[in-house]
């Protein structure tokens, strides 16, 4: 063995082949990666060279970026916290729902935030048809395995009518 491959195999050595060039304006995540924003476009750089990007305002492709950095091990979850300011919970959140659904969670889910997930469209027209033949709102709710009050609270917003029973009088 030479002496030039025993001096090799003793010494990591760590080879860099170019040198990283970001552009003006780069705020970094740690000294490897950064990101940039530049006509309304949010540009992430590992060692100057863009790896991914998305609009400003597209949320579902930020949760995606942030996720795949940490999946690809190129920033740490707290790095990544403290470059941004969020919290480290929802970057862990991203990471997670990026190792148990994959890449395809980000972009195809349906936005839940704001509904009611026990009262849906088509229960709802369920519930309707009942209230509308007479049934109570406790029998109603049984009957569907919701509470009386998600029923109660739908009538008050105006999303579901009560049938106003007339008592007829007897003879």
């Amino acid at each position: 063995m030479s002496v030039i491959s025993r001096n090799f195999a003793k010494k990591k050595i760590i080879m860099q082949p170019l040198l990283p060039f970001f552009p003006d304006g780069t705020k970094f995540i740690n000294e490897a990666v950064g990101y940039c924003q530049q006509d309304g476009t949010v540009y992430y750089l590992h060692y100057g060279k863009p790896i991914y990007c998305h609009a400003v305002e597209d949320r579902d492709g930020y949760r995606f970026a942030l996720a795949n950095l940490v999946v690809n091990d190129l920033c740490l979850i707290c790095e990544i916290s403290k470059a941004f300011g969020i919290n480290r919970k929802n970057v862990e959140r991203y990471v997670k729902s990026y190792k148990d659904h994959g890449a395809g969670y980000f972009f195809k889910r349906e936005e839940r935030r704001g509904q009611c997930y026990k009262v849906t469209e088509t229960k709802m027209c369920a519930i309707q048809s009942d209230l509308d033949s007479g049934l109570s709102i406790y029998r109603t709710a049984q009957n569907h395995g919701i509470s009386e009050s998600a029923i109660s609270y739908h009538i008050r917003n105006g999303k579901l009518k009560k049938k106003v029973l007339r008592h007829q009088r007897q003879a």
